[in-house]
């Protein structure tokens, strides 16, 4: 019998996803969302709506969450009227960033519960999550990853098994770590280049097809030289976010990680200054004018 899906997170990324999984066969319950259009268009595919997160887990046998982080999950689940208030078992998939241990914690606590937590964070872009070809990193059991391939296969090109629940959300953390410090590189050396007189459209030619070219790079100066403010739809918010999940782990590990520290300070002025609703590559925007001289 065909499992029963239910979606809650329906931005940028959710919205596709969410279609993927209609539009392949998976019956549909998604859960009210302030963009009325998204939750339109997915009932006008076949989508069922409800009210809340609790009626959602007493129809549903399986529930995707795609929102903010850690705080935006917790309440999902536990909240007065969550997922866990249905008193039924069930299987939440989070594809969320959410912080692992955060993640280790609410799997424990809900397991006797009859709830099954595991995460599934993506990678790639609000395009690739329409394609139905997004990266998914997939932390779990064995037979709880078995179970969950399937409707994870509806809007993923890839997946990678990373280990036990919370390994995922980990190499998520590294994955963003990763690419936002790129994302902070690429904005600190075009401040310094536009200082000197070279510009950003030199940056690109010389970078872009060279040994440090990238999809990333490639998304990032389709902002920077190309205009295209929707090219890389991620705010400087949620990176900021991310990379102070990372910068937790790292202290309670008693790790030293101070490229890591640097990176989100790059962010965090971004955000100091107004910019946080902006897009990643629009950090070059932040940097040039924390820099702005007399």
């Amino acid at each position: 019998m065909t499992e029963q899906i239910g979606f809650i997170g329906l931005g940028y990324m959710g919205h596709g996803m969410a279609k993927n999984l209609v539009e392949k066969g998976f019956p549909l319950t998604v859960m009210a969302h302030r963009k009325r259009e998204t939750i339109d268009d997915l009932k006008q595919r076949g989508a069922v709506e409800v009210e809340t997160a609790r009626a959602m887990a007493k129809v549903c046998d399986i529930v995707v969450l795609c929102v903010t982080g850690s705080t935006q999950v917790e309440a999902i689940l536990n909240g007065p009227d969550g997922l866990a208030a249905a008193g039924k078992p069930l299987m939440v998939i989070d594809c969320s960033t959410s912080e692992p241990a955060i993640t280790v914690r609410l799997a424990q606590e809900l397991a006797p519960q009859g709830i099954t937590l595991i995460d599934a964070p993506l990678s790639r872009t609000p395009k690739e999550a329409w394609a139905g070809t997004l990266d998914v990193m997939l932390g779990g059991a064995s037979h709880d990853v078995r179970r969950a391939r399937p409707v994870l296969e509806t809007f993923a090109g890839r997946i990678v098994e990373t280990g036990a629940t919370g390994s995922a959300h980990m190499m998520k953390l590294l994955n963003n770590f990763v690419s936002l410090g790129y994302g902070a590189l690429y904005a600190e050396a075009l401040m310094l280049g536009a200082k000197a007189g070279v510009s950003a459209q030199t940056f690109h030619a010389v970078i872009g097809g060279g040994r440090m070219d990238c999809p990333f790079f490639q998304t990032y100066f389709e902002y920077v030289v190309g205009g295209n403010r929707d090219a890389h739809k991620f705010t400087l918010d949620n990176a900021l976010k991310d990379l102070t999940y990372l910068v937790n782990f790292a202290s309670a590990s008693a790790a030293a990680n101070p490229v890591g520290a640097a990176v989100r300070n790059s962010y965090a002025l971004a955000i100091g200054l107004g910019r946080g609703g902006d897009y990643v590559p629009m950090l070059t925007d932040a940097l040039a004018l924390a820099n702005k001289g007399p």
